[in-house]
C-alpha cells in the first residue's frame, strides 16, 4: 500500500489508462474491460484491473490538475510497476476546426506550470509524449476509421485562466487544445523511465459556448477510449 493507493502488489497491470476522473475509469472498467475488479478506492479514487481482448490493462482515476495526477503516477510507477501509463482525458478545443467529440493525441504538451522547471533545474524541458506509445494511439485510431488530430496541446494549471488571451496566443502557435496533466506526466514518466501517452476528447470550445454535459464527459468518450485500448494491447 501507498499513501494514497490501497492495492495489493500484482493488482496494477503493466499498463494503466488514467483519466481524471474516477467515475469514467469506473465506466471504462464496467463498458470496455472483461473480468475487472476493483484494485483500489483510497479517496474515492477508483482503480481497476482487468483484460481488453486478452491484454491485461488496468484504469484509475488520477484527479485534477498536474499536482494530483503525478501523485497516482509516481505511486503506479514506483510502487507498482506500471511501466506505460496512457492519459484518456477531456480537453477544450482552440483551433478553429475542432469540434465537440473530436479525438486529440498529444505529440507534446507546452505548460505555465513550473514541475518541468524543477526537475531540469530552472531550463525549459521538452514534455514530451513517448513515440512509442504515440505511434501505437495513431495506428489504433487509423485501424479504426477514426480521425484524430495529432500535435502540441497545453496543460494549464489553472481551469479559470486570468490571462484571457493565453488562449489566442496558443492558438497563434497551432497550438490544438488545452488541459491540466499532461505536460506533467510526461516528464514524470521521463524522470523515472517510464512511457507516458495522452489522448484527450473536446468537451468544450475555448472562446465559444459548445460544451458536453458533465454526465456526457464521463460516458461519451467511447472513440478515446477504444484507441486507448486498441493501443495497448500493441504496447503489450
Amino acid at each position: 500500500m501507498t499513501p494514497h493507493i490501497s492495492a495489493a502488489p500484482g493488482d496494477f497491470a503493466p499498463i494503466c489508462l488514467l483519466p481524471g476522473d474516477p467515475l469514467r475509469a469506473r465506466y471504462v472498467a464496467e463498458h470496455h474491460l472483461d473480468d475487472a475488479r476493483l484494485v483500489t478506492a483510497v479517496r474515492n479514487m477508483e482503480g481497476y484491473t482487468g483484460t481488453y481482448r486478452g491484454t491485461p490493462v488496468s484504469v484509475m482515476g488520477s484527479g485534477m490538475g498536474i499536482p494530483s495526477a503525478s501523485i497516482y503516477a509516481t505511486e503506479l510507477i514506483t510502487k507498482y510497476g506500471v511501466g506505460t501509463i496512457i492519459r484518456i482525458g477531456s480537453c477544450g478545443g482552440i483551433q478553429p476546426n475542432l469540434g465537440l467529440g473530436d479525438v486529440i493525441i498529444a505529440v507534446g504538451a507546452s505548460t505555465d506550470s513550473n514541475v518541468n522547471r524543477i526537475r531540469f533545474r530552472g531550463y525549459d524541458f521538452a514534455a514530451l509524449a513517448d513515440f512509442d506509445v504515440t505511434r501505437a494511439l495513431v495506428g489504433a485510431a487509423e485501424a479504426q476509421g477514426e480521425t484524430v488530430h495529432a500535435g502540441n496541446i497545453i496543460s494549464s494549471d489553472l481551469f479559470y485562466h486570468p490571462d484571457a488571451e493565453i488562449f489566442s496566443r496558443a492558438g497563434e502557435l497551432g497550438i490544438l487544445a488545452a488541459e491540466m496533466e499532461a505536460a506533467g506526466l510526461f516528464g514524470l514518466a521521463a524522470e523515472y523511465g517510464a512511457r507516458a501517452g495522452a489522448l484527450m476528447t473536446v468537451t468544450d470550445v475555448i472562446g465559444g459556448d459548445e460544451e458536453m454535459s458533465p454526465e456526457d464527459r464521463q460516458t461519451s468518450l467511447d472513440s478515446m477510449i477504444t484507441i486507448s485500448l486498441q493501443a495497448s494491447v500493441s504496447l503489450s
